[in-house]
């Protein structure tokens, strides 16, 4: 059973944050434990985006971006999967940097270094050449990237469904069995 962290950092697309913790909450047989920490900037983008604080009663484990007692701080702690949802271009730096200031980015070099699994949902237009090679570092040492750039084949109708078809291939890279659109089988 997985146990899965979801950091939220401050970059735009907390659509996708909200979707995908949605979603998890559903599908509470898949994971053994599931955890949250977001950034302050997480925060004041979500609130002004998604027009609520529902961040603060999601519904489950909350740690606070400086608590280095949490348990995926450590590879003791035997969360396997980490999921950064939006990544703002400033973490893939850190990460990249192998600056673990803060528990988001401590968590990702955890997952790097005992070979668990990094996703990252870069969220930012255009790259330039230092988030290019900064998103290369983290491929090159185990991680994922995986832009939050939707698909259109399922033909989505709503701002949702358009964010549905990130968050449903985490879900997929996050090893989560999903009912979703399959190209070619739809």
């Amino acid at each position: 059973m997985r146990k899965i962290v979801i950091a939220v950092t401050g970059a735009s697309g907390s659509i996708y944050a909200q979707l995908l913790i949605q979603k998890l909450k559903q599908m509470h047989d898949q994971w053994q434990e599931l955890a949250i920490v977001f950034s302050d900037n997480a925060r004041m983008v979500w609130q002004t985006e998604l027009g609520n604080t529902q961040y603060e009663e999601i519904g489950i484990q909350n740690f606070e971006k400086n608590d280095f007692s949490a348990p995926f701080a450590s590879g003791s702690g035997q969360f396997d999967t980490m999921i950064i949802i939006p990544c703002s271009m400033g973490t893939i730096g850190r990460i990249a940097g192998g600056i673990s200031n803060d528990l988001i980015t401590r968590a990702a070099d955890v997952m790097l270094k005992e070979r668990r699994r990094l996703i990252c949902v870069a969220r930012e237009t255009p790259y330039s050449l230092i988030h290019i090679k900064n998103m290369e570092t983290i491929t090159l040492a185990g991680g994922i990237i995986c832009p939050a750039t939707p698909s259109f084949y399922s033909q989505p109708k709503t701002i949702e469904e358009v964010a549905y078809t990130v968050v449903d291939r985490v879900l997929d890279l996050a090893g989560i069995d999903i009912k979703t659109y399959r190209w070619g089988k739809n």
